[in-house]
């Protein structure tokens, strides 16, 4: 029973179906069935294992979460981060046109990078062909990310286009970032001291802004703390770069609904801008990543990075000194770009989106921006603004009219001075053109007579001549009369 049982052709039915079946089959046929079937079977797990081993090795292309309440880096939906040892070597820069027709002040910043950084490849994006490169990284072939595609072609505002357009680069491809209006003064390759493995650190980024001392401040507290923007580096595919760019569209998203208006038409003020797309918000994503790594239950905050001496490497995030990427600046303890760890020299002459995007200007004492984090100064606008405050309005009004007034005299005499320093600037180089051109004369004047030196002139030469020919002659006479005689 137990083998009847065990055999495949116990049944009545099974046997007679399979006597019916080897009847009909080639003996031959039959002899091979098992080999054929074999090798289905080998072939297909062969074809299965390949499969596999390729969508592990070769799926090179890290689609993050569009959801920004999801951590990009634990996403199921995602391939593990992508990791690299060594800093990509290239440049980046972003501007209106492309190099051959910048400005000369453009181009002299912009030759300083390929200059100081040989080994590095360079590229600049322009309105132009930006859309180009964000569709080839983040369309159907790269990230595949139509949400962030749609957000930035809906997006008006320059400077907010510019803040995501070198986050959504550095994501892609890593590398070194500088705005514009930046010269390389130093090789990159110093920005990493050797004491450190590049192996260890995924981003580079230099303090900015050191003067927490006015963290609590209603206009300056939420700038007074953060890390340069408009130069850093960073390995590809970081986490946080794509969190930072997630959180841009929530806020913006966010404001508009605010303002019962669209992406495209929601107006920005300077605070808004460097809040919520700009360098605060660029060091809060980097803050709370290296508190999110930190190996330590001691929170990494703003005191860790105060008053620097020396770079310091948190959470693979190496933080340079305030002289790296933000030396000259006037506040924060800068010093000079002779700085032996300045690296880059920010001249500002981009940065005029502050135009369209204005600050905070009280009434009677302008801006407190204008103080540049100097103590007293900043003391005495509180203290002035404070005062006004309490005044009647009939108080204020005379405030107002007479800081007007005295603001009016000071710029009539600032555009009379810079008429009389225009006038004198024109009078001292048309005098050098007439100098030039006196000199030039003079130069030409003294050639034609070292040349007239030099050179016999014609009526020498012809007398020269004249006179040789008559020695010839004498001389020939007195042999023919010495042959007579």
């Amino acid at each position: 029973m137990l083998a009847k049982l065990a055999s495949p052709l116990a049944s009545p039915t099974l046997a007679a179906t399979t006597a019916q079946l080897r009847n009909r089959l080639p003996t031959q046929l039959r002899r091979c069935l098992p080999i054929y079937i074999a090798g289905i079977v080998v072939g297909l797990f062969l074809l299965n294992m390949s499969a596999f081993s390729s969508s592990v090795t070769h799926h090179v292309i890290v689609r993050p979460n569009a959801s920004p309440d999801k951590d990009v880096a634990t996403s199921k939906a995602i391939i593990p981060k992508y990791t690299r040892h060594e800093f990509p070597r290239k440049i980046w820069q972003t501007w209106k046109v492309h190099p051959f027709a910048f400005e000369d002040r453009d181009r002299n910043n912009a030759k300083s990078w390929p200059d100081k950084n040989p080994e590095y490849r360079y590229e600049v994006l322009t309105d132009k062909n930006e859309m180009e490169f964000l569709e080839s990284r983040y369309g159907p072939d790269g990230f595949d990310r139509p949400d962030i595609l749609e957000f930035y072609r809906t997006v008006k505002a320059a400077i907010v286009k510019a803040d995501l357009l070198r986050y959504l680069i550095m994501y892609a491809e890593g590398g070194v970032y500088a705005d514009i209006d930046v010269e390389s003064i130093k090789p990159m390759a110093k920005a990493v001291p050797d004491r450190y493995d590049v192996k260890d650190i995924d981003m580079v980024v230099g303090v900015e802004i050191d003067e927490p001392d006015w963290k609590d401040h209603s206009i300056l507290g939420p700038k007074s703390r953060s890390f340069c923007q408009w130069t850093f580096i960073t390995k590809p595919q970081l986490p946080v770069m794509m969190r930072l760019i997630e959180q841009v569209m929530t806020w913006m998203t966010d404001v508009a609904q605010k303002q019962n208006s669209t992406i495209a038409d929601v107006e920005l003020d300077f605070d808004q801008i460097i809040t919520g797309t700009g360098p605060s918000a660029f060091t809060k994503a980097i803050m709370d990543e290296m508190n999110a790594n930190r190996g330590t239950n001691k929170e990494v905050t703003w005191d860790d990075f105060h008053y620097m001496t020396e770079s310091k490497l948190v959470s693979r995030v190496l933080v340079l000194t305030v002289e790296a990427f933000a030396a000259g600046q006037g506040h924060s303890s800068s010093a000079s770009h002779e700085s032996r760890t300045a690296l880059i020299k920010h001249h500002y002459h981009a940065s005029n989106w502050p135009s369209r995007h204005p600050r905070y200007k009280h009434p009677a004492y302008g801006q407190v921006e204008d103080c540049n984090w100097a103590d007293d100064c900043v003391k005495k606008w509180d203290k002035d603004v404070e005062a006004f405050n309490k005044m009647t309005p009939e108080e204020q009004t005379k405030i107002v009219d007479e800081k007007a007034e005295a603001l009016k005299t000071e710029e009539e005499e600032k555009e009379a001075k810079e008429k009389e320093e225009a006038a004198k600037k024109k009078k001292d180089e048309d005098k050098k053109k007439v100098e030039d051109a006196r000199k030039t004369i003079a130069e030409a004047e003294e050639a034609e007579r070292k040349a007239a030196a030099e050179a016999p002139s014609e009526e020498k030469a012809k007398d020269d001549k004249a006179k040789d020919d008559k020695a010839k002659d004498e001389k020939a006479k007195g042999d023919k009369g010495g042959k007579k005689s």
